[in-house]
């Protein structure tokens, strides 16, 4: 158990680092992702309406 948490205080500690030091390449690069998120959404919620309205 203790080796348990000790490896998980590591992990996120490296996980949490190395997020800080890849953010600003991120916002570079993938800038706008929310549009497409927020399309493949819409997207699905289309699908299930029109599986509704074509059950009845």
């Amino acid at each position: 158990m203790l080796f348990a948490l000790l490896f998980f205080i590591c992990f996120v500690i490296a996980i949490t680092f190395s997020y800080r030091k890849d953010k600003l390449v991120h916002q570079k690069i993938y800038k706008g992702n929310y549009k497409i998120l927020i399309g493949f959404m819409i997207f699905i919620g289309i699908l299930f309406l029109i599986r509704i309205f074509l059950k009845h």
